[in-house]
């Protein structure tokens, strides 16, 4: 087990040093970081929290999960890797999009 966890349920209004002082009960928090939405800056509603050992980790998932923070229940697992993401962009075709087949004016 690893020592990244998944918090999730968050309000929206948490910060990152209510996310610490929260998971600091259970052990020494290495980093917290509140995910927010990169064009508002509002908070997505998770986040991240390292746990010194795996120990902590596992105090912590076994204490939190389930429990609520501003009335919201918190869903506290083990953060799984980050999937490498494909390329977006493309698109193409359509209307406007080129490549098809190309009308004369009659």
């Amino acid at each position: 087990m690893g020592s990244k966890l998944y918090v999730g349920g968050l309000p929206y209004a948490a910060t990152e040093s209510q996310l610490t002082t929260l998971f600091a009960a259970h052990g020494t928090v290495e980093s917290a970081r509140v995910i927010a939405d990169k064009f508002t800056g509002q908070s997505r509603g998770f986040g991240f929290v390292e746990m010194s050992t795996p120990e902590e980790a596992k105090a912590a998932i076994t204490a939190l999960n389930g429990s609520q923070m501003d009335g919201r229940p918190l869903t506290v697992n083990e953060a799984k890797p980050q999937e490498p993401r494909t390329g977006g962009g493309g698109g193409g075709g359509g209307r406007f999009g080129g490549g098809g087949e190309k009308r004369g004016r009659f």
